[in-house]
């Protein structure tokens, strides 16, 4: 069995890592890199192996940089079966459909922009919705703890990571030349004491491990730390009559600020000021946050309980915008809001529309809750940069600027180190991804104190065999 990674190596998006075993080809992931754009459009149209000759899928969760690729995977000649969770399937068909009418879209406006200039666009999406909607019938759900055959040889199971909704460990039984072994691929690892989902799973009786490194470095505040500086900051922007703009993730931080918001407001701990999430994404995936409770943890079910409430993701001074028109209109608004909208990089979608009308002025906040990627606006307004460029337009940020690291939905250092320690002695080799080169480095180091042997971060492109 050998394995080469093809994304997520060395960096954080782009998960892409492709099995041989038995002869045959596994892939786990097929996320979209997010970063500078060339880089970008250059690493998501080309793939480095015949997606035609890739036997089968298996999907850690619907994120982007986890499943954004698979459309332009089929579209390229896969034909194999797409494995995933109940929970990830029905997102999974939001996510990928929206990502191909945002492909369309920014390629239909990148084009008339290179009209007026003069110039030929030519620009073509990634893929269109179309190319998603015959990408979604290559899949084929799997609960957790269920076991089942993947390729000859080879039996996966799906284990709750605590990420998202629906976001799966892979656990695979291996019976390869007259041995048998355990390998698992963590996916993302969420964390502890979090609302809305259960704490991930500790596996255990694993030989080989790809494992996430994202936050290798640090270790995140308290859930309840974050939850009381939002309170406050939400407090003291209404108190100056501004707006507070929430670039998010469309599943998953999206309906943990709306929970968060509904808890505040339900306790009168602020007062229930309009909110807005303005992302058709975000809406339908609340949906299927709604169609999946059996996910949620005993705090959610006892919110539920305690406050008979029938919806957790719903209250009197919240709307849900699907419309152009009706995401137009929030700017008409007077008044103190909150608007929670995509992409949660600021690289697409309605969130630079709010920006754009936003940013400067000095009333409204701009509330960072998720990590950003190196040369994404996210990451340029995080860092404070005396101008940034929206839709080419360059604007000087007047608002505030904060950054909430306590909501991540990644394991913190210490939570990684725990995890990949719980596996002694039996794991002989770790390979650590979806973390930049020295989150990576820490981590290894860190692991290998911890008397784990064959740790390592491998390169972009990086072929190894499991010996």
């Amino acid at each position: 069995m050998d394995i080469t990674f093809h994304g997520a190596a060395q960096t954080v998006t782009g998960s892409q890592h492709l099995l041989t075993i038995n002869g045959r080809k596994l892939l786990l992931d097929c996320g979209l890199y997010q970063g500078a754009r060339q880089e970008a459009m250059l690493r998501n149209r080309t793939f480095l192996f015949e997606p035609n000759k890739v036997d089968a899928l298996i999907l850690s969760h619907a994120h982007i940089d986890h499943a954004g690729n698979i459309p332009s995977l089929v579209k390229k000649g896969y034909r194999g079966p797409i494995y995933a969770t109940p929970a990830t399937q029905d997102l999974s068909e939001h996510m990928l459909c929206d990502s191909g009418r945002i492909q369309e879209s920014d390629a239909e406006f990148a084009n008339k922009r290179a009209a007026k200039r003069g110039e030929s666009g030519g620009i073509q999406p990634l893929y269109t919705e179309e190319d998603a909607k015959q990408a979604l019938q290559h899949f084929t759900s799997r609960r957790y703890e269920q076991a089942f055959e993947v390729l000859p040889g080879v039996v996966a199971t799906f284990y709750d990571a605590g990420h998202i909704l629906g976001s799966a460990m892979v656990v695979l039984e291996v019976e390869e030349a007259g041995r048998k072994f355990r390998f698992a691929f963590s996916g993302d690892i969420g964390r502890k004491h979090l609302p809305i989902l259960r704490d991930p799973t500790f596996l255990r009786d694993i030989d080989y491990l790809v494992m996430e490194s994202t936050y290798g470095t640090k270790n995140h505040r308290a859930p309840q730390e974050a939850q009381a500086e939002f309170a406050e900051l939400v407090k003291r922007t209404i108190e100056r009559g501004g707006r507070i703009i929430v670039p998010s993730f469309a599943v998953g931080r999206a309906q943990e600020i709306v929970y968060e918001l509904h808890r505040l407001i339900h306790a009168g701990e602020i007062p229930p000021i309009p909110v807005y999430v303005d992302s058709p994404l975000a809406v339908n995936a609340s949906d299927v946050f709604r169609r999946h409770p059996e996910s949620f943890d005993d705090e959610t079910q006892k919110f539920i309980r305690e406050g008979r409430i029938d919806d957790v993701f719903g209250f009197r001074t919240l709307k849900y915008t699907r419309s152009v028109e009706e995401s137009k209109a929030i700017n008409d608004q007077k008044g103190p809001m909150v608007i929670i909208s995509a992409s949660g990089m600021c690289e697409t979608g309605r969130i630079l529309h709010h920006l754009r009308n936003n940013i400067e002025d000095k009333r409204n906040t701009i509330l960072i809750v998720s990590w950003q990627a190196p040369n994404t606006l996210g990451r340029r307004l995080a860092e404070h940069a005396s101008e940034v460029r929206i839709f080419g337009d360059v604007f000087h940020p007047k608002a505030q600027i904060v950054t909430i690291n306590g909501y991540s939905g990644h394991a913190g250092r210490d939570l990684l180190i725990q995890w990949a320690t719980a596996l002694k002695p039996r794991l002989k080799q770790t390979f650590l991804v979806h973390g930049e080169p020295e989150s990576s480095a820490a981590l290894t180091t860190a692991l290998k104190a911890e008397g784990l042997e064959n740790v390592y971060a491998p390169k972009l492109h990086e072929n190894i065999e499991l010996k």
